[in-house]
């Protein structure tokens, strides 16, 4: 995937890692870029900046993301890459216990985290597959392959997203469809209270035991995935040895993120 000349739709574009990768296919020379934000006017302001387009579109509306996908083929006749970005974390974190989070907190995240990737399969697909071409890259986390020590429902349902993009290049990779799905770890955005100018490479916090990569890093990441077509595009080195540890003794991989969870002093007695 070359990003020069093509058509990009970018959900939470407005802010993030979103921002980042809108102003990075800009710069890749990117024929036209579609911000798309729950924030409708950060994603208009910030889509004027790189002579992009804007819509205000809750993922979790179906009907609004077919619609949206329907008019930016209408104008520009393709869609090239669809990036399904948006995201959220826990609304009532749940530290203590697996099941503290609430069901508004589950659905939220389902909605979001999978559901979003599944209706833009189902908008985008059929005009991809009449081309016989297209790219999803479907953001996920690392913890979509490790986990979240405190945040079961965020855990799950970026493991469903991984799960769903899978499916996605097993049962269209013969399509001619292209599937990545990134998989960071902590990043400098409003999810981790950081502030989203950190420098172009790691910049330290307590947000990830890695370190916290900037958007800009991140998006770096991504174009370098995407040229390359890779499934898996992992900002965070690591997560690599750490996925090979997992499969390698999935009891010890356990073993070790309880002992994790105990040095940050999480206790099921509160």
């Amino acid at each position: 995937m070359q990003l020069a000349g093509k058509v990009v739709i970018v959900t939470g574009g407005a802010n993030g890692i979103g921002r980042a990768l809108c102003e990075r296919f800009h710069a890749e020379g990117a024929e036209k870029v579609v911000v798309v934000d729950l924030e409708g006017d950060n994603a208009r302001e910030f889509a004027s900046t790189i002579d992009g387009d804007a819509y205000e579109v809750n993922v979790r509306d179906e009907a609004a993301i077919a619609a949206m996908v329907a008019d930016v083929e209408a104008r520009y006749g393709r869609i090239d890459l669809f990036c399904s970005n948006a995201g959220i974390i826990a609304l009532d974190g749940e530290p203590w216990w697996a099941t503290s989070a609430s069901n508004e907190t589950w659905s939220a995240m389902w909605d979001i985290h999978v559901m979003s990737h599944v209706f833009a399969a189902r908008a985008c697909l059929p005009g991809m597959l009449e081309r016989g071409e297209g790219y999803f890259l479907n953001t996920a986390s690392a913890a979509g392959l490790l986990s979240q020590i405190g945040d079961a429902a965020y855990s799950t349902t970026k493991h469903a997203a991984v799960g769903f993009a899978e499916s996605l290049a097993i049962t269209h990779g013969d399509d001619g469809i292209k599937v990545s799905v990134l998989c960071p770890q902590a990043v400098a955005t409003r999810m981790v209270n950081a502030t989203e100018d950190a420098g172009d490479d790691m910049v330290g916090g307590t947000a990830g035991v890695d370190g916290v990569l900037s958007p800009t890093a991140v998006a770096d990441s991504v174009v370098k995935g995407l040229a390359n077509e890779q499934f898996l595009i992992l900002p965070h080195p690591e997560v690599e040895q750490y996925r090979a540890n997992k499969a390698r003794d999935y009891g010890r991989w356990i073993g070790g993120m309880r002992k994790m969870r105990r040095m940050l002093n999480l206790s099921t007695a509160k």
